[in-house]
């Protein structure tokens, strides 16, 4: 009786708890071992596909890119409401502030990047990748046209075309060669992976030559003249890791080349790293004195042939030729092409860069996002909605109101309008009550419409781009990811700010930037950094504080002891000269 009434048990056990039940006995046939379950619940028949009831809901988020954008939006997104599609040219993410270091062989490129499959493997929603670039956007009928980056496809299929629902625009931006003659022909870049291989192999490959027998002195002087164009973080990096590649190694390995060395940066504006406080300018200018790095100022490219480029001396007006063996152009970014025709198509022909509000919506497109260095965000100006917002605080509607009357609106006044904080801070203004009392004056009790844009009238000037960095596009990828985790929530009890213009409130906070400092390695086992609070740090310690956090920001574990090891094998034994 008692053996009947335990099986009887073990059988009800077995129906109510039908996974616990399996694990118990592949756990007791294992001898308790480690091993792997897995049990085919509801919950995963949704996410691979077999409930057609959920499949039918979910909509389908097409992902164009595989950046910083891109890749933390992929990353941070854990809703499980959403089929997503994507595609890039690319199946991997780069790390792209580790470029330089590719470039002399102090990080191996494998290092920096990876597999975008192995980044959403785990994510609770469905993910399918196509490694092919996206060549026209057709807004209309929501449909993405690609073609395959392979050489050659299977059954001759190059080109297909993927639907959305939603699409999001993270594909980046190309260089900026303000269409200056020669440089896409002749000179080098530094925006991905490729580029920086294909750079260090013709530093090595100058190195090569000058040292072959016969060659000439003329001849060795040009291909051991690096020229790097742009004065930026970029530019100023390449130009210290190719110093201590050149001093550091190359000068061991190759000593009848060294002689003939010579790095010359040339910037066309008053200074380099014009972003960066002047103490960091001032000791990154003298220090590449120092280390006989030749920095001109002043001097626009007009041209680059096979072997020389030329450059225009704003002082004199003078043209100037130097041979050189490598360039690097380095001065800032444009609009991809199809990003142009897909703004031509929209009604934003006349922009230089695709537009989006504050929520990272495009401007005169529906259910299409765009994020990173494809967009820029179009901040509305307060005195576009200056009656709006005078007529929501008015709620008596008398035409004028007191300082109390402001109390309910104000704080959704500095979080649409992120400028009026700005505005503040840099008058030394406590509070938005300090900018109406100061406009208001003594002789008035009341505020009416005309005062109300007389302290207001001057806010919109702080308004600022925001810079095209990794730091932005990253935030601006884990913000839309969150929005998205949140949406059916908000879309019943939205958290953002009011609307002035209409009733209720905006589903979302809007998009806000976090600036949390910037890095200029300056070679020599120095780096400047500028943080929050005008706190500048330059030094040995500061590069410490570098490697600190640049591995600390790489996207899984496997890289980051890929990075580290290569840092230390730098260490050791120096960096790699192979040309592989």
């Amino acid at each position: 009786m008692r053996g009947s009434a335990f099986f009887q048990r073990a059988f009800r056990v077995s129906q109510e708890h039908p996974t616990f039940f399996k694990l118990l006995i592949v756990t007791t046939v294992s001898g308790g071992g480690l091993l792997t379950f897995s049990d085919a619940s509801p919950f995963q028949r949704s996410i691979t596909g077999a409930s057609s009831q959920n499949e039918g809901k979910k909509k389908k988020v097409v992902v164009l890119g595989t950046g910083w954008a891109g890749t933390s939006f992929l990353k941070n997104l854990k809703s499980s409401s959403y089929d997503v599609q994507v595609v890039s040219p690319n199946n991997f993410f780069a790390f792209t502030p580790l470029l330089p270091s590719v470039t002399n062989g102090t990080v191996e490129a494998r290092s920096i990047v990876e597999p975008i499959r192995n980044i959403v493997k785990k994510k609770p929603y469905n993910v399918e990748f196509e490694e092919a670039e996206c060549y026209k956007i057709d807004p209309v009928n929501k449909k993405v046209y690609c073609r395959s980056n392979q050489s050659s496809t299977l059954d001759g299929i190059e080109e297909f075309t993927v639907d959305y629902d939603v699409l999001i625009l993270a594909m980046g931006a190309r260089v900026n060669t303000f269409n200056t003659p020669g440089v896409e022909e002749h000179a080098h870049f530094l925006k991905e992976v490729g580029d920086a291989q294909k750079l260090r192999k013709s530093i090595i490959d100058c190195y090569e030559r000058a040292s072959l027998p016969g060659v000439s002195e003329e001849e060795k002087k040009r291909m051991m003249h690096f020229v790097v164009v742009g004065g930026g973080p970029t530019g100023v990096e390449y130009a210290a890791e190719l110093h201590d590649l050149a001093f550091d190694d190359m000068a061991k390995l190759y000593p009848s080349a060294k002689d003939y060395l010579k790095i010359t940066l040339l910037e066309a504006g008053d200074h380099i790293l014009n972003m960066f406080d002047k103490r960091i300018i001032t000791f990154a200018t003298d220090k590449f004195q120092r280390d006989g790095i030749d920095v001109k100022t002043g001097s626009m490219v007009v041209r680059v042939s096979d072997k020389d480029i030329s450059t225009k001396e704003r002082t004199t007006g003078e043209i100037v030729s130097v041979p050189y063996g490598v360039v690097l152009w380095s001065t800032g970014i444009a609009t991809r092409p199809v990003v142009r025709d897909f703004m031509n198509h929209i009604g934003q022909a006349k922009r230089r860069v695709l537009a989006t509000d504050e929520w990272l919506r495009v401007e005169g497109c529906e259910d299409v996002y765009a994020l990173g260095d494809c967009a820029t965000i179009n901040q509305r100006k307060v005195m576009e909605d200056i009656a709006a917002i005078f007529e929501k605080a008015d709620k008596t509607s008398n035409g004028t109101l007191d300082l109390k009357d402001f109390k309910e609106v104000v704080g959704h006044i500095c979080e649409r309008y992120p400028q009026v904080e700005l505005y503040l801070r840099k008058n030394k203004l406590k509070s938005f009550y300090d900018l109406l009392k100061n406009a208001k004056g003594d002789d008035k009790k009341q505020i009416d419409i005309e005062t109300f844009k007389k302290a207001l009238s001057e806010v919109d000037s702080q308004m600022k781009s925001l810079p095209p960095t990794a730091q932005v596009a990253a935030q601006q990828g884990e913000y839309l990811a969150k929005c998205f985790n949140r949406m059916e929530l908000c879309e019943k009890n939205p958290e953002g700010p009011l609307r002035f213009r209409a009733s209720g409130r905006h589903r979302f906070h809007p998009f806000r930037y976090r600036h949390f400092g910037q890095f200029a390695p300056l070679g020599g086992e120095q780096t400047a950094a500028q943080l929050p609070g005008d706190w500048v740090s330059i030094g040995h310690s500061t590069q410490w504080l570098w490697y600190s956090v640049y591995a600390s920001k790489l996207v899984s574990w496997r890289t980051r002891m890929l990075v580290i090891s290569d840092w230390s094998r730098r260490f050791i034994f120096g960096r790699d000269s192979s040309k592989i």
